[in-house]
């Protein structure tokens, strides 16, 4: 018997005092305010949210957000009272307070396994000699020399940069500086074609256009192309930017410092970027001090 699905709301905060973090609730109805009985609570001292600023209900397979504030809530710039949310949808609680935003994941709810049924257990005797299994080594599939060619797709991509969100529902989006990229970074430690997010064998994939193995997928250069798992951190070069894969063709850029340097030879093999300013100089710094 099929059971319904679990719908996870993923609030991805994009400004305010809790920019950069992803939280996840499963329930059928989401508090937000300054209250401590909030599920999304805010800082007591952030006076420009109510105590109780607002709440998403389920209904069915949609959810709605409803304004219970003195100050307004605002849904992709505009104030509403009650508002049905899509996803990717930019939630900003009062104008010019906190931003957030709107995702949902899908997941089936597994059924319980049947027990297997044991012969000798029953009473019924073994015949011959029993097999014995070996365990097969099975090749990372981040490590597959062939490569896979990126064909169209009508699929979603949804990148989270900065304040702002882009959806793509077409497959494969290149990324990278050049003003022709469908999705354009443009920062100095990336090349003209940098990057291309493709969808093949039932998940997505990225591939690195540079030729020096600049993209890393949890700290660890990725060669010519790697699948995308859930919670996988991508970091476009060793100087930033960086992203979180948060499942279904949806990205987030995080703040994260690597847990291991890389090689030195690696260094070589990178291209030398200027230097920029705010989060990425601190990037540099710390990869050069780690390094020394």
């Amino acid at each position: 018997m099929n059971r319904p699905p679990v719908i996870i709301i993923q609030l991805i905060h994009i400004s305010g005092p809790m920019k950069g973090d992803i939280q996840k609730f499963s329930e059928g109805v989401i508090t937000i305010g300054r209250h401590p009985s909030c599920h999304l609570r805010f800082p007591a001292d952030l006076t420009c949210v109510s105590r109780n600023h607002a709440e998403i209900a389920r209904e069915g397979n949609q959810f709605k957000l409803t304004d219970r504030s003195t100050n307004g809530t605002l849904v992709n710039g505009k104030p509403v009272s009650e508002v049905y949310l899509k996803n990717g949808d930019i939630l900003e609680f009062s104008k010019g307070g906190p931003k957030v935003s709107f995702l949902t994941e899908i997941r089936e709810t597994p059924l319980e396994p049947e027990k297997p049924i044991i012969a000798h257990s029953m009473g019924i005797p073994r015949e011959g000699p029993q097999p014995v299994i070996k365990k097969r080594l099975i090749q990372s599939a981040r490590e597959q020399p062939a490569e896979i060619s990126a064909q169209k797709t009508s699929k979603t991509l949804i990148i989270q940069y900065g304040p702002t969100i882009q959806s793509f529902n077409d497959l494969p989006v290149t990324l990278g500086k050049n003003p022709s990229c469908e999705f354009r970074i443009d920062m100095p430690s990336l090349f003209d074609l940098h990057a291309q997010f493709f969808f093949s064998q039932n998940q997505y994939w990225i591939k690195d256009l540079t030729g020096h193995k600049c993209i890393l997928i949890n700290h660890q250069p990725i060669g010519l192309q790697a699948p995308l798992t859930v919670n996988d951190t991508i970091a476009l070069t060793y100087h930033g930017p960086i992203f979180r894969y948060v499942g279904e063709g949806r990205l987030v850029e995080v703040v994260e410092l690597p847990d291991d340097k890389p090689s030195l030879a690696d260094q070589r093999q990178m291209p030398q970027p200027k230097e920029t300013e705010g989060v990425l100089s601190k990037f540099r710094k710390y990869l050069d001090e780690k390094l020394k």
